[in-house]
């Protein structure tokens, strides 16, 4: 492989002093090897995904903010559009799963995590630029944020009723139940960062491999299979993230 596979790389290799700064982040948590640029290029774009994320936010609510222009639609698509669309589609989505109560109380961490891999994904179409999402380092990272939040809202919610809910309905089925229900619930931040990993990493790789041989016009139809990829892996892990807190906190309107 060559030294440098991206602009991010390249770039970063010209200032030792974050060349340094690489090195002490030490052995990569999942592969436990030595730190690198090809390991450090996905943290640093990871990090620029979510200054973009801060500056959209910011702009938007400039916007809203003046109540006399917000009421009012605007005729084309702007960034106010567009943000209103994208939030309200997994606004609806997270109130469809777990009703509109919890939904506004646990939408903000589906939201942002909606915006970081919609647009952690989109990185992969700008020539250069590989997308964080296709690193175990960072959808692993994720996953497990979304991991111990919906187990924290669990016992939020229900208490120790939520350990009770995992050994099943009845006492004498907890030494069955228990041990795969634990498990189950243990798998879930892996299933979701290994798919979205995977899917991510093999669509980059296609499409700079088509590129790569072909410059013009063939790519075009894997791009717009690549742009649907995008929309599905991030549909997928917000939907899976509103139905693992849904399931979490299912018994707190009971109390």
């Amino acid at each position: 492989m060559p030294e440098h596979t991206t602009f991010i790389t390249y770039l970063l290799s010209k200032f030792p002093a974050l060349q340094e700064n690489a090195q002490n982040l030490g052995r990569t948590v999942v592969y436990g090897q030595e730190p690198s640029w090809r390991s450090f290029e996905p943290i640093v774009t990871a990090l620029l995904v979510v200054l973009v994320i801060l500056g959209l936010a910011l702009r938007a609510r400039t916007k809203l903010a003046k109540v006399d222009e917000a009421v009012i639609p605007d005729d084309k698509l702007t960034l106010r559009t567009f943000m209103e669309a994208f939030v309200g589609y997994f606004y609806n989505m997270t109130k469809d799963v777990m009703g509109p109560k919890r939904a506004k109380r646990y939408f903000p961490v589906i939201g942002a995590a909606s915006l970081f891999i919609f647009l952690s994904n989109l990185m992969g179409f700008i020539p250069g630029f590989a997308p964080p999402t296709s690193s175990l380092n960072i959808t692993l990272g994720c996953a497990l944020v979304v991991f111990i939040l919906f187990n924290f809202y669990g016992l939020q919610a229900n208490g120790l009723g939520y350990i009770k809910h995992l050994a099943g309905p009845k006492w004498y089925l907890a030494p069955l139940v228990f041990p795969i229900e634990l498990i189950s619930t243990c798998v879930r931040p892996v299933t979701l960062s290994v798919r979205l990993m995977v899917n991510m990493a093999v669509d980059h790789l296609l499409v700079g491999i088509f590129v790569g041989l072909v410059a013009l016009f063939v790519p075009v139809p894997l791009m717009f299979l690549g742009m649907i990829v995008v929309v599905v892996q991030t549909v997928v892990f917000c939907l899976l993230t509103a139905i693992y807190i849904g399931l979490a906190t299912e018994h707190e309107e009971q109390h």
